[in-house]
């Protein structure tokens, strides 16, 4: 499973992919308290209560369950103009 990070968040955790081995969080509110665990700046930049999620290209919801080989991003909200 891999991870990425968009925008400032990636700025935040200071990298814009993190590649996990088995074994895998099986939700995303899972991966998430996993790398809020991590210390700051992770905890800090995963606080949002805003934060979007997709896995594998589609929205994704905190109790959408992961599997090996899923594509993971965390990105803040995206406005328009």
């Amino acid at each position: 499973m891999f991870v990425l990070f968009f925008a400032r968040l990636r700025e935040q955790v200071g990298t814009e992919r993190l590649d996990l081995e088995a074994p895998y969080p099986v939700t995303v509110a899972a991966l998430r308290e996993l790398l809020t665990q991590k210390g700051e700046p992770w905890a800090q930049a995963l606080s949002d209560n805003k934060l979007l999620v997709a896995v594998n290209q589609a929205m994704a919801h905190p109790d959408t369950p992961l599997k090996a080989g899923d594509e993971v991003a965390f990105f803040p909200p995206v406005t328009g103009g």
